[in-house]
């Protein structure tokens, strides 16, 4: 004689079968929003279409921040000015690469700083897979110490220069080291997690709990104590030089000199 199945029991069955798939499904698509999130602000480009040579720029491609191997890093470009300027440490926004950010690195040449601009890694011929917050926060802090350990530059005559998420990017630094002494933000852009909740993807997995990569601005900077410029781009070029030049002659030292 056949034992028959009570269809109750199959039924719970089944119904626990789905309840299991549905959470893997669930926490499956969780893990791959978290992994994947960045791309909801950040959109880098591994093409560097020219470099400050197209502006008639004097430059030096320059790697730094070695990895476990001794492999460099971080690609960028080192644009003199004079003999004794200070230097503007920049910090480009989260779309493109380094070569979207060549007319404001003219523009603070033109005032008379040095220049570093750099990629972070996940963005042009800088390594790594892709961009995060956190790894570009570290790579704006190899940064600083590319130019004052490598290059022995005086961390009182360097300001750091932050465009759209580059300005996120900034404030934290000059919180880490209050000896910067000036920052300024071009349109800085941050505090992206309303931003990117909008985004339909965001309303399938607890945002709130996976979401990371906010660059915070407005609570850093109501709470940052180093001299701060905010220009616009909708400025114009004299209007942003001459802005510049004062804010740098007021708060930045040259090297060997003492601060204003």
């Amino acid at each position: 004689m056949v034992d028959l199945v009570e269809p109750m029991w199959i039924l719970k069955a089944l119904g626990g079968l789905l309840g299991v798939a549905l959470l893997c499904a669930f926490a499956t698509l969780s893990v791959l929003f978290w992994r994947s999130q960045w791309q909801l602000v950040l959109h880098p480009s591994r093409v560097v279409a020219s470099t400050p040579a197209a502006l008639h720029l004097p430059f030096e491609e320059v790697h730094f921040d070695v990895d476990e191997k001794g492999d460099p890093q971080i690609d960028g470009w080192w644009i003199p000015a004079e003999t004794g300027a200070p230097t503007a440490l920049m910090l480009h926004g989260a779309d493109g690469s380094m070569a979207d950010a060549m007319s404001a690195a003219q523009l603070l040449h033109d005032a008379h700083l040095n220049v570093l601009l750099f990629d972070y890694r996940g963005y042009g011929k800088s390594g790594g897979k892709h961009p995060t917050e956190a790894g570009m926060k570290a790579d704006a802090d190899a940064a600083l110490n590319y130019l004052t350990s490598t290059r022995r530059v005086p961390i009182a005559s360097i300001v750091v220069y932050g465009m759209g998420a580059g300005g996120a990017l900034a404030v934290h630094l000059a919180t880490q080291y209050p000896l910067l002494p000036g920052v300024i933000l071009q349109s800085p852009e941050g505090d992206f997690a309303a931003r990117a909740k909008q985004d339909p993807r965001s309303s399938l997995v607890p945002f709130s709990l996976l979401f990371d990569q906010d660059f915070a601005l407005e609570a850093p900077l109501h709470r940052l104590k180093t001299p701060v410029l905010t220009i616009a781009g909708s400025d114009g070029v004299a209007a942003l030089h001459q802005a510049i030049m004062s804010f740098v002659h007021t708060y930045v030292s040259t090297p060997g000199a003492a601060k204003p």
